[in-house]
């Protein structure tokens, strides 16, 4: 199964300028509130229409402006699950399920069907309940089950757990990957999570603006982002101005250090950036004395702030997350932190 997209839509002063292709598995869509996300899918999806471009499912076009095709959303074999579910609030849960099944006419091929995807969905026993009646994780299985039982395509996820609690979130996305990987199609998931990003999808596109700017393996984007933006999208908190000094050193210079790397450098580097984890004083690479300046506390993490001795004024602190029981005691004015040449981000600004 292949997705090809290629379209562009002007809304005021915004302008969506989308291209990707994507293959069997689940692509995230990671970016911030607002960059086109969620107006990627309804175009996909038929609920709204590029001002231009191409958009081609299977071998099948369903979108073509200069051919003039634009096929009907219920004829496009899309699935899209919305953030609220949209479930009918005066349907069962058998009733809102069912309908995804419309076209189905024999009926008993409908009551089987709909056996198989209440007890997929863990859902036996709750097919008389009403949306009002159902927790948000049976809420967000029905709607799934609605799409699924229609054999969709393709498979698309807008913001599938904004509306859940962090504990149900957890939960959910471990059934989710699941079902999605059971499926077996092409799915596509926003998000503006890394961590849901992360857990949930073998790749991941990283949109701003509009367009998407990076388009990698999730493992792969996370230790290699690219960008600027890549790396803080992908959680990264310290980012310094950068030049070329070698073909494996760069300086750092808003943190007046210079920095041994695993990469050569590229020679449109603009920054380099390094995970808050990633510091040690137990490593001896890229190791600058520095001043810690106060921590902020987490659950199971600290997360301490420094500078490094010769860092410039006016720049940001650093930040240095550490596990609680490693929190460094009785620091020393000669306190010193390294980084692994491996952990040093080669990046560039997109701007």
């Amino acid at each position: 199964m292949r997705l090809v997209v290629d379209i562009k839509k002007r809304l005021g002063d915004f302008l969506l300028d989308v291209s990707f292709t994507a293959e069997d598995g689940i692509m995230g869509i990671l970016g911030p509130s607002g960059c086109g996300k969620s107006m990627t899918l309804r175009c996909i999806a038929g609920v709204e229409r590029p001002d231009s471009g191409h958009i081609e499912l299977d071998g099948v076009t369903l979108f073509d402006s200069a051919r003039r095709v634009n096929i009907k959303p219920q004829n496009r074999r899309v699935g899209y699950l919305f953030q609220n579910y949209a479930l009918f609030p005066n349907m069962s849960v058998r009733q809102n399920i069912l309908c995804g099944l419309k076209n189905e006419k024999d009926r008993a091929a409908r009551e089987r069907i709909l056996a198989e995807y209440l007890e997929l969905m863990q859902l036996t026993g709750l097919e008389d309940h009403y949306p009002s009646q159902l927790s948000g994780g049976q809420q967000q299985r029905t709607a799934l089950a609605r799409i699924l039982v229609n054999r969709p395509k393709l498979l698309m996820l807008d913001e599938p757990f904004s509306a859940l609690d962090s504990h149900l979130r957890e939960k959910l996305l471990v059934e989710m990957k699941a079902i999605l990987e059971g499926y077996g199609g092409v799915s596509l998931a926003v998000t503006h999570s890394r961590d849901e990003a992360y857990d949930l999808c073998s790749t991941i596109a990283l949109m701003q603006n509009g367009s998407i700017h990076t388009l990698k393996p999730t493992k792969q984007l996370f230790a290699d982002p690219g960008t600027v933006a890549g790396a803080s999208m992908t959680g990264c908190k310290n980012f310094s101005r950068a030049k070329k000094t070698g073909e494996y050193e760069v300086e750092a210079l808003d943190w007046g250090i210079r920095l041994t790397t695993a990469k050569p450098v590229p020679e449109d580097l603009t920054h380099v950036g390094i995970r808050a984890h990633y510091f040690s004083p137990s490593c001896k690479q890229n190791n600058y004395p520095v001043t810690l300046l106060g921590s902020i506390e987490e659950p199971f993490e600290d997360i301490i702030r420094f500078r490094w001795k010769n860092q410039l004024p006016d720049t940001p602190d650093l930040w240095w997350r550490i596990p609680k029981q490693f929190r460094p005691q009785g620091v020393s004015a000669d306190y010193a932190l390294g980084a692994a040449p491996a952990n040093v981000l080669l990046l560039r600004d997109l701007k």
